[in-house]
């Protein structure tokens, strides 16, 4: 097992990693797209969306503790490059919240279930 201090940093990097990630997804899928919300295009859920399920897994085998952060870092942040991007409207906030955190499910079981298999491969 990694000693305490390297954990801190493996998690700090996966946070980095999952909000860059996150972000960037969204702000390509709006700009390829030249949709101002990048859900607004089936781009976003034939590619994007399934790109951030596997990210989330991929950090979950990479930082298997508490591994379910990173599928909902990766989706939350992507709701606030929204917000950041759309400016101003914010009728809907409570709907595209609840929206990102379905959403987020399935990336926070794909880290999960990674985790495991990292877990049972390694014997701990």
């Amino acid at each position: 097992m990694n000693p305490p201090s390297l954990r801190h940093a493996d998690d700090t990097v996966a946070y980095f990693a999952a909000a860059i990630g996150g972000g960037t997804l969204w702000v390509l899928t709006s700009l390829l797209t030249e949709n101002r919300e990048a859900w607004d295009s089936p781009l976003y859920w034939s590619l994007t969306y399934p790109l951030c399920i596997l990210a989330s897994g991929f950090l979950g085998y990479l930082v298997p503790r508490s591994a379910w952060r990173w599928g909902l870092t990766i989706m939350f942040v992507q709701a606030l490059v929204m917000l950041l991007l759309c400016g101003g409207s914010f009728g809907l906030l409570p709907l595209g919240l609840v929206l990102f955190g379905i959403l987020a499910l399935p990336c926070m079981a794909a880290a999960t279930m990674t985790a495991a298999v990292r877990r049972h491969v390694e014997g701990w």
